[in-house]
């Protein structure tokens, strides 16, 4: 049975989608050349940031919404084989419906 990860606080657990492999005018791109996606699927989201009251603040993001994040964002993980991030909520710029 394979590991499973559990975001804390206000982080989220995210596997990134393909790159693109070709432009829109169809120009085939090597992988050395395609960037990193900056969109990608929430797997698991944590409890929500701790405020200072000792509450928590509830997560706005949920398990499999589709998200684009920041560029350089988060913490990349490797978990059976497959490369995941791990990004606080505050680096997720915006959810795609």
């Amino acid at each position: 049975m394979g590991a499973s990860v559990r975001p804390l606080g206000d982080k989220v657990l995210i596997k990134r989608v393909e790159a693109e492999s070709k432009t829109k005018s169809g120009i085939v791109l090597p992988d050395s050349a395609k960037e990193k996606p900056k969109r990608g699927k929430v797997l698991a989201v944590g409890e929500g940031k701790l405020l200072d009251n000792g509450e928590r603040a509830k997560c706005q993001l949920k398990k499999g919404d589709e998200v684009i994040f920041a560029s350089y964002a988060g913490t990349e993980i490797k978990v059976d084989g497959e490369e995941l991030l791990i990004v606080g909520e505050s680096e997720v710029l915006a959810v795609l419906e």
